[in-house]
């Protein structure tokens, strides 16, 4: 039985009649965004900068018109490959087959089609063991069937067991915008510690896309009386209310286990048969009765087309004998063909035999979740490394690892396969695990970092131009230096934040020292950038937001620090070289060399505040909310954040010239004086011979 609080919620509704009243929500209305449109205007100019930057300007235009072609071209294909990458990072099982529980490769759309045609879809959380991951795998799976309501117009409501059946006004309230979060929340005092934090990001996002509510719990003043003192405790009103009439089902939650299922054995195997676990199932009928009839009485008073999400404990959605659990209970007026039970990150997966009544339709795990056992079906896996004619020995350690690990899906390994077919890409997934990481996180890495390099190399340039115009050439030293740090930094910041998919991290991670473990969850605990939104089950407040701009700047001040001290050391020993060869060609430039350390210092304090300020604000308000808000115009999303990152990367380079030559890092010598210029000393000197001159004809006219 799921566990509640002991401390009753505060709550000023009544009670009586929880059953009646239960709310019919509108039908969600969408709200399309008024179409953004840009025209664009070029012209042609003739100077020495349009000649020295077009290449770089005609291959960014090349990439985006050709990003631009392949997205018409593809027209519903391209949505339907987005679609499935949404729940690519989702591990799913088919558990209604005989034997072991199947992996669903690239056949999850089916998984959907089967889900839409459902009236009721059951997702069954972790009860002795509240994980996490549970809550994010509960809000991707109502955005995906969110969205697939609306396209087939489909009234969608969310029931949550979590929230006793006389919160429902309070939920009301919330959804009409009368109440607030925080005044909602102070009726979930009886809840754990964290789990409002972990289930606000669900209710938000119902209050904003107008997903109905439903209090599908048992009020927690009943489950205390049944767990007391029994069904008998309970009045006659309240029995009529909460418990299943005689004859009607109560017996069947007892029945010989025999008559059960291997599931249902072994879950009641270690339970030791007492008074107390007697009066226990007592609460667990109670329980499941009341929230079968909150289930039943919204799906039959809504339309044949609507759907409820129920989310609730998975023992309680668990198919087990005739008559227990909540499928079974309303399956006489809503079939079972109408019902999907899914469980969310079960610890074990057992093997169905012949006869026997599966666990649930489907098995679903959170990707950033290890698995105690093969968590991926074994012959699924055989199958693909047959089809690619490759030996598991073949493979990179972590690989290798991750397979004995059940972490490697089958789609995984065919990625790496994928990759392997071409040459570069291999070269580089074999030797370097930096890399195989990111690509099996995301096939486009390498895209992604071509197209920022070129950007960061235009843009430099260009900016570079712009400010030292005519001695462009002549201080061409500094522009190298520039240019070549700029593009290591811009490397950085585009490989750390990068999405990896590491295998040996799992193996590791109970080798690890206590300190290191505590310094991984500290970062863990940071968000990527101070904008970005909290996820379920995590509450970032002002000082995480802080820590995120403090840790990003220490990042990116040491990424300069270093690559300004190689690159300033590459253009000084470069310097030196060319000085051995021709010396006389080095006296003619007119540059101060940059000092190593003095540079490094000021470059790294220059990345980690004004830097670091800019990605802050690219990375969260640009790319990750206005692109939310975005979603679903791609080529918007992506010019959007094309446009930033261009004019950001001309800006940053344009103040480090500014704040190189304050500082004096980069300054000119002064003119040396030429041989035509008149010498004063000289002139004073001749002054003097003819004033000598003078008197001496003077006096010999006087002697005469």
């Amino acid at each position: 039985m799921k566990a509640h609080g002991v401390a009753q919620a505060s709550s000023c509704f009544a009670t009586s009649s929880p059953l009646h009243g239960v709310p019919s929500f509108p039908p969600h209305r969408v709200r399309l965004s008024n179409r953004v449109t840009a025209a664009h205007e070029t012209g042609a100019r003739t100077s020495r900068r349009g000649l020295l930057m077009a290449p770089f300007l005609v291959a960014g235009g090349s990439v985006l018109l050709s990003a631009a072609a392949r997205a018409e071209e593809e027209g519903s294909p391209a949505k339907a490959e987005e679609e499935q990458q949404e729940v690519i990072t989702s591990r799913i099982y088919d558990a209604s087959v005989i034997g072991e529980p199947l992996a669903i490769g690239k056949e999850k759309g089916k998984v959907w089609e089967k889900l839409m045609n459902a009236r009721v879809v059951y997702l069954g959380e972790s009860e002795q063991v509240p994980v996490r991951d549970d809550r994010e795998l509960e809000l991707e799976i109502l955005k995906n069937l969110h969205r697939r309501c609306l396209e087939k117009e489909k009234r969608l409501s969310l029931a949550l067991e979590v929230f006793p059946a006389n919160l429902q006004e309070a939920l009301n309230q919330y959804m009409d915008k009368k109440i607030d979060g925080e005044t909602l929340k102070s009726y979930t005092l009886h809840w754990a510690g964290g789990r409002w934090q972990e289930y606000e990001p669900i209710l938000t996002y119902c209050l904003h896309n107008g997903i109905g509510l439903v209090a599908s719990g048992t009020p927690l003043q009943i489950l205390r009386t049944v767990q007391a003192e029994g069904i008998r405790g309970l009045t006659k009103a309240e029995r009529k209310l909460y418990a299943p009439p005689a004859g009607s089902g109560f017996i069947s939650g007892f029945t010989s286990i025999s008559r059960r299922s291997s599931v249902d054995s072994t879950q009641n195997l270690s339970i030791p048969f007492g008074p107390s676990s007697y009066l226990s199932a007592q609460a667990r009928v109670v329980d499941e009765y009341f929230m079968s009839q909150i289930i039943l009485q919204n799906v039959l008073d809504g339309e044949a087309t609507d759907m409820l999400i129920v989310v609730t404990g998975a023992s309680h959605v668990t198919y087990g004998s005739r008559g227990t659990g909540v499928p079974a209970r309303i399956s006489r007026k809503i079939q079972k063909k109408n019902q999907v039970v899914i469980l969310l990150d079960p610890e074990r997966q057992f093997i169905r035999r012949e006869g026997e009544v599966p666990a649930a339709d489907f098995l679903w795990y959170s990707a950033a979740r290890p698995c105690s056992r093969n968590c991926f079906d074994r012959a699924e896996i055989a199958r693909v490394m047959n089809a690619a004619g490759r030996r598991r020995d073949a493979l990179p350690q972590d690989l290798q690892k991750g397979i004995d690990l059940g972490l490697v899906s089958p789609e995984v390994l065919q990625n790496f396969f994928d990759l392997e077919q071409y040459p570069l890409i291999s070269e580089l997934t074999h030797r370097f695990q930096g890399f195989r990481e990111r690509l099996l996180a995301d096939p486009k890495f390498l895209h992604r970092l071509a197209i920022e390099e070129a950007i960061s190399i235009t843009t430099t340039l260009l900016a570079q131009y712009e400010k030292r115009k005519e001695n462009f050439f002549q201080e061409l030293d500094y522009v190298i230096t520039d240019t070549v740090r700029g593009s290591v930094v811009d490397f950085f910041t585009v490989w750390l934040p990068a999405p990896t998919l590491s295998f040996l991290s799992y193996a590791d991670e109970m080798k690890a020292p206590d300190n290191i473990g505590s310094l991984m969850g500290l970062l863990g605990s940071i968000p990527d950038n101070a904008f970005q939104k909290s996820p379920a089950g995590t509450n970032w407040n002002l000082n995480h937001r802080v820590a995120s701009v403090v840790f990003g700047g220490l990042k990116l001040a040491t990424v300069g620090f270093i690559s300004s001290i190689g690159a300033v050391t590459s253009s000084n020993s470069l310097y030196a070289f060319r000085k051995f060869l021709n010396p006389a060609v080095v006296t003619e430039q007119r540059i101060i060399r940059s000092p190593i350390l003095k540079t490094a210092v000021i470059y790294a304090c220059f990345l980690g505040i004004s830097a670091n300020l800019r990605y802050q604000i690219i990375a969260g308000i640009v790319e990750h909310r206005i692109s939310e808000q975005f979603s679903s115009q791609t080529f918007f999303v992506n010019m959007l954040s094309f446009v930033a990152r261009t004019v950001n990367s001309y800006w940053g380079t344009q103040q480090w010239i500014d704040l190189a030559r304050f500082t004096g890092l980069q300054v000119r010598k002064t003119e040396s004086p030429t041989s035509d210029s008149p010498n004063p000393a000289a002139i004073l000197c001749n002054d003097t011979e003819e004033a000598s001159s003078i008197d001496e004809i003077e006096n010999k006219r006087g002697e005469n």
